[in-house]
């Protein structure tokens, strides 16, 4: 009970202390509990994640680059592609050659997803094994 109302000893006074300690037995309860889920609630699938990397690539003539606008439309070296299909079969011709090239996109910082990942999906239809990303270094000093 919280509050003991019974006379202590002949003493007709109330006490009117409260009991806490049912309340410290909850909250340590709450703490250990609390200590034991947050470190799996916050990490629950270990992943390493990129660092930035600056790596110096020369590109070589043979390589064939792939270019998206903002509008999100798609051009092999400089000529603009209809279709995913019309890049499907542009790039099965590429990847026959050996060594087989490597394809290299360049997208632009605001173009939606959907053109990146239709050409990542042409190269993977026409078998290509090396795609690469082209991007600009950061200035220097931040």
């Amino acid at each position: 009970m919280a509050i003991s109302a019974a006379p202590a000893e002949g003493d007709d006074e109330v006490i009117a202390a409260i009991n806490t300690t049912p309340l410290v037995d909850v909250m340590l309860v709450l703490l250990i509990i609390f200590l034991i889920t947050i470190p799996v609630v916050t990490t629950s699938v270990p992943v390493e994640l990129p660092k930035e990397t600056i790596e110096m690539r020369e590109t070589k003539p043979e390589n064939l680059v792939i270019s998206v606008d903002s509008g999100n439309s798609i051009y092999v070296q400089d000529a603009k592609v209809t279709s995913t299909r019309a890049l499907v079969e542009q790039l099965k011709k590429v990847s026959v050659l050996r060594p087989q090239p490597e394809v290299q996109i360049r997208g632009d910082l605001t173009a939606r997803y959907e053109g990146v990942g239709r050409i990542l999906y042409a190269c993977q239809l026409a078998g290509i094994g090396k795609v690469a990303f082209i991007t600009q270094p950061p200035a220097r000093g931040g």
